[in-house]
């Protein structure tokens, strides 16, 4: 009997895709296969779309996750097999997974159990090539600026102030600070410089806000790569750079279509980091399954104090997107892990622990729901170890703070164990139905120290946030040039509301420190780096590459 994810995914039935777009109305010649079962569906097909009303929106969001993570994509992929179920015409929205997680610690991210997008071993290994575009496009505006300097530098870039860095999709903590040019003349400049993973690049985060191939090519010219002895700054339209990258990226910019175990249709599409970026799939993508089906579900990265804070702040506030549902993923196993138990004992029973660690999902379902206006349901993602006053604990609490939670065995199930969940997702969202009503954390005319005070304190818990006198001299600097009236994007440790990754619970009254503040003007957002957050991560003692591999007639193993 199957029981690992890769061995479900390998023995499932799967439909051609273009079977799948048939289900969704479009047509055949609207495709672009990647083999039977995935394929990028055309821009100029999705443009046809814009004069059909939308669907409902439903955002995925989560607590404050263990390291394995609650299963959130998992969730998604199960909520809308469920909607399917139903009755419900339904898709998904997600991003697609980094290798950098893949051959790290965390693994895939194409859900689990029976709950998953397929061909799960392509989306997790490479997929459609929109990551290598991403690093090819980011990697050529790097070329570009040393060359330039290299023959003439006729805009008078200050070799000491390029900001922009080069990507890798790989987690390797020894290209995070390098030295570049070295050998003679003919290599160019000495100057320091680093790599950041390519999930938090600004091209990532271009690609996944631009609503068409012409805004992608504006806001790739905006990017300020470097700055003039003058603090003039420098844009790659400057460089005459952002055609070629443009080019590079106009396939990549179509969604890709895959489709769940049960042959849910899913978009799949672009991939920033929640923690380091801002964590949602492309607008592109969830913009056209809103247009093709009635209810569309979309995760946004980590707990609800990064990933969902940025889908509001960030990707809703510039798009005009608005969930008419959250649900917030909980675990037993979290409750446990935020109440104090260590991660070699969650497996055991201990309903205080749970009651204890309950402040976490208050707090987020207290954001979710009170501070941006969202209706929220809790949904417990079963596992096998999970005992019934465990979950009843989980459920009167949450019903004590006046929402409902329900029991999801989506992973052991698939569809069928989260209709519940479903059901009650219809029913928030037809008690709702003005989702126009959403609520952001800050004013637009907040100053950026005002944003970034306001996320701290309204979503984090914190008392203040402080930096130093370089870093707000940045800020100040950066709000003086015009920049002020961007959103602000988090970069902070996922596992706490806190910059202290170990700092379990909902703690209150702390201190978030920014330690770095990097401007991205093509994405139209400051990003405030905070506590020892990397953006490039880190490999762990014993990464997931040790256990993957590929039989001699080409089956991948050991993908989880």
């Amino acid at each position: 009997m199957a029981t690992s994810n890769i061995d479900i995914a390998q023995r499932a039935e799967l439909w051609p895709i273009t079977r799948i777009a048939e289900g969704l109305g479009i047509p055949e010649e609207a495709l672009e296969p990647y083999g039977r079962h995935k394929a990028k569906v055309a821009l100029a097909h999705l443009a046809k779309l814009q004069e059909r009303p939308r669907g409902r929106l439903v955002l995925m969001t989560a607590i404050s996750p263990t390291p394995a993570g609650e299963g959130k994509t998992t969730t998604t992929v199960g909520l809308g097999d469920a909607l399917n179920r139903i009755g419900e015409r339904a898709m998904i929205c997600l991003r697609e997974p980094a290798l950098g997680p893949v051959f790290g610690m965390k693994g895939g991210a194409a859900g689990g159990g029976y709950a998953q997008v397929v061909p799960m071993e392509d989306i997790n290994l490479h997929f459609t090539g929109d990551f290598a575009a991403i690093s090819v496009a980011t990697n050529l505006l790097a070329a570009l600026i040393d060359n330039h300097i290299h023959h003439g530098n006729e805009l008078g870039i200050d070799v000491r102030r390029v900001t922009w860095r080069r990507v890798l999709d790989v987690n390797d903590r020894a290209l995070r600070d390098t030295v570049i040019g070295l050998g003679g003349p003919g290599n160019g400049y000495p100057r320091e410089s680093g790599f950041d993973i390519v999930v938090a690049s600004e091209v990532m985060a271009i690609f996944c806000l631009a609503s068409s191939l012409e805004d992608l090519k504006n806001r790739l010219g905006d990017i300020v790569v470097a700055y003039t002895r003058d603090r003039a700054p420098v844009r790659a339209r400057d460089l005459q750079a952002h055609g070629a990258m443009a080019a590079i990226l106009r396939d990549a910019l179509a969604p890709n279509l895959v489709q769940t175990l049960e042959h849910t249709p899913a978009f799949v599409h672009g991939g920033p980091f929640a923690n380091i970026a801002h964590g949602c799939n492309s607008f592109i993508a969830t913009d056209a399954a809103l247009r093709l089906s009635d209810y569309v579900v979309t995760e946004a990265g980590f707990g609800a104090d990064l990933g969902a804070e940025k889908f509001v702040d960030i990707l809703c506030r510039s798009t005009g997107l608005r969930p008419d549902a959250a649900v917030i993923v909980a675990t037993v196993r979290a409750m446990k892990y935020h109440g104090g138990v260590e991660v070699a004992h969650l497996a055991q029973e201990d309903v205080a622990a749970v009651t204890r660690g309950m402040v976490n999902l208050e707090r987020h379902l207290s954001t979710v729901r009170d501070t941006w206006g969202i209706p929220a349901v809790v949904a417990i993602n079963h596992r096998a170890e999970d005992s019934d006053a465990e979950i009843a604990a989980v459920i009167g609490a949450v019903e004590a703070a006046g929402a409902r939670a329900v029991v999801a065995k989506h992973f052991a199930q698939g569809g069928a164990g989260a209709e519940e969940l479903a059901r009650e997702v219809v029913r928030l969202c037809d008690a709702a139905p003005a989702a126009s009503e959403l609520h952001f954390t800050y004013a637009d005319d907040a100053s950026l120290w005002e944003k970034m005070s306001a996320i701290a304190t309204r979503v984090y818990g914190a008392s203040e946030i402080t930096a130093s006198t370089a870093v707000r001299a940045q800020i100040r600097r950066l709000q003086e040039e015009g920049y002020g009236q961007y959103p602000v994007c988090v970069a902070k440790t996922q596992y706490s509301f806190s910059t202290d990754a170990k700092l379990r619970g909902a703690p209150s009254g702390h201190a978030v420190d920014v330690r770095e503040v990097r401007l991205a003007a093509g994405a139209r957002f400051v990003v405030m780096i905070c506590g020892d957050i990397m953006t490039m991560p880190g490999l762990p003692a014993v990464p997931a590459a040790n256990t993957i591999d590929v039989t001699g007639d080409g089956r991948i193993v050991g993908l989880f």
